[in-house]
């Protein structure tokens, strides 16, 4: 099974909790997603592999260390997992960015994919798959999948808030998957939405609620 890591750290805690209120706009609501998402990338990019280079510093000659070996990839679900994007980008800025589009049918609560674009050596890439919610868990198993198929094997997840039920979902359908999240929610109300939560976060993200 892959592993749930809760980002707990204070920083984190805090920006998330001020994301949380109803009367957070939506700039600040942007602007504390990305720091948070910066935040979550110091962990989540914790186990790069490295390796050691000789450089001159304006004192001698050393050995120090750099990244190696490891092509990254971000991949937001559209729309709401834009606004996680530039967090990972700010500190990665190498790496490529991909988009996938899924919606939620209002009737079955289930993903509906309308939108997918990827690098073309995507395969090559360890993926970062990023989406605030992690509600039913529909939308991020069937990213995942869609990236598998286009020949992606080392994915992670990356969500802001989640519950159990949507876990457990993308852990049985990807047991391969690491689930990195900041705060685990306590249950779906009958519209499928994370409780407390924080609202629907495209719509806190873009103002169109």
């Amino acid at each position: 099974m892959g592993n749930v890591h809760v980002i707990d750290h204070p920083l984190i805690q805090h920006k998330l909790t001020l994301m949380r209120r109803a009367d957070t706009g939506a700039k600040d609501f942007r602007e504390l997603l990305e720091e948070i998402a910066t935040l979550m990338c110091y962990e989540v990019t914790r186990d790069l592999p490295m390796e050691e280079i000789e450089i001159e510093t304006p004192i001698c000659k050393c050995k120090s260390r750099v990244i190696t070996g490891k092509k990254l990839g971000i991949v937001p679900i559209l729309r709401a997992g834009l606004g996680m994007v530039d967090g990972f980008v700010n500190l990665i800025p190498t790496c490529k960015v991909g988009h996938i589009g899924l919606y939620r049918d209002p009737e079955t609560h289930e993903p509906v994919e309308y939108y997918c674009k990827l690098p073309p050596d995507v395969e090559e890439r360890e993926i970062i798959v990023v989406d605030p919610m992690l509600a039913t868990g529909g939308s991020s198993t069937d990213a995942i999948t869609m990236l598998k198929q286009h020949g992606c094997k080392n994915i992670k997840l990356v969500c802001l808030v989640g519950v159990n039920e949507g876990i457990q979902r993308v852990q049985q359908a990807h047991p391969d998957v690491d689930i990195y999240i900041a705060a685990i929610d306590e249950y779906l109300n009958e519209h499928k939405y994370i409780v407390p939560g924080l609202g629907d976060a495209g719509d806190r993200i873009f103002g169109t609620k």
